[in-house]
């Protein structure tokens, strides 16, 4: 697809989302991210490195490790590779508005001589080598799920040494690259954390407030003590 959608749907001066550029084909240490962006709802951002860009599906519950499970992934427009060190806050009016998180981050390789001819028939598999995501995977178009104009796919996970019934998205909720929640990540970054507080597990440790702790620990000046006046006798 290239970058020309990604970037006539941004405004660069507004968002810090790098504009990007393409980038060169690379073989075999193919970078993928999984980003977790609570928009105007939640859901993750699984993208692979491909011909210099990063190609992208939006999986609204986020990947399992679980085989039996078919998580619905929404292509939408491919990225640029920088994007894969993204982790901030996007303005709310602008597209995408909300916090973003690098939930994972790794390489992948292929499992097909020909990625590119899979790609075009809509059965990828690949193996993933990620800090949560590991093992072999397979991304399968479909129709008649998601609706848009946008191709739908399947990601589902092999049965391999991998595989499991265990929620990784539960279990590993925070960010690969600094160990934040999604209200941290929008809290430093001036975001709302109330609303990136949803994604975040519902245990997760409150965003410190420094702002009333920096009032609090300042103390009122005690006002000057009045000068004495003596009255002069008539």
């Amino acid at each position: 697809m290239g970058l020309k959608e990604y970037r006539e749907k941004r405004h660069f001066g507004l968002t810090p989302e790098p504009a990007g550029k393409l980038g060169k084909a690379r073989h075999p240490s193919r970078i993928f991210v999984v980003q977790k962006h609570r928009a105007t709802q939640l859901h993750y951002d699984f993208r692979l490195e491909w011909n210099g860009t990063l190609l992208s599906w939006a999986v609204p519950k986020g990947p399992s490790l679980d085989p039996t499970v078919k998580r619905l992934a929404m292509q939408v427009e491919d990225h640029p590779i920088e994007y894969a060190n993204f982790e901030g806050v996007i303005p709310a009016g602008e597209y995408g508005g909300g916090t973003v998180m690098v939930w994972d981050k790794g390489t992948w390789e292929p499992e097909q001589p020909d990625p590119q001819a899979a790609l075009e028939k809509g059965d990828l598999k690949f193996t993933l080598h990620g800090k949560k995501l590991k093992g072999s995977w397979v991304l399968v178009r479909t129709r008649g799920f998601g609706g848009g104009s946008k191709p739908s796919w399947l990601l589902i996970k092999h049965r391999d040494e991998y595989a499991s019934t265990e929620d990784i998205t539960e279990k590993e909720p925070r960010s690969a690259i600094s160990r934040r929640f999604l209200a941290d990540i929008a809290r430093v970054n001036g975001g709302n954390i109330e609303q990136a507080a949803t994604g975040d597990p519902v245990d997760a440790p409150k965003p410190r407030n420094t702002t009333a702790k920096l009032t609090k620990s300042v103390k009122p000046a005690k006002p000057a003590p009045r000068a004495s006046v003596r009255k002069r006798r008539a």
